[in-house]
């Protein structure tokens, strides 16, 4: 595996931990009673967004080296996908 694919499914890695991991803790503006003029009530008061990208980094790291452990050692390549192969059963 190369720098530039290591690079992109770090990306993909830390985009789908962001997904997972920004509605966790929510608070509502209604949830707190402070709404803000002009916002809906379901808006976040604080989504802590500096504090979770944090912690996706830290998650993603680890998540990030078995994956690229995996593909590495060969203990799951494209062949096993019968798919690509065009071998039907």
């Amino acid at each position: 595996m190369g720098i530039g694919p290591a690079v992109v499914m770090f990306a993909v890695v830390w985009f789908m931990l962001l997904l997972i991991i920004l509605p966790l803790r929510m608070k509502t503006q209604s949830d707190t009673g402070h709404i803000v003029k002009g916002t809906p009530a379901s808006a976040p008061d604080d989504p802590m967004l500096g504090k979770k990208v944090i912690w996706v980094t830290v998650l993603t790291v680890p998540v990030w080296g078995i994956i690229c452990g995996i593909i590495i050692s060969g203990v799951i390549t494209i062949d096993m996908f019968d798919i690509y192969n065009g071998i039907e059963n």
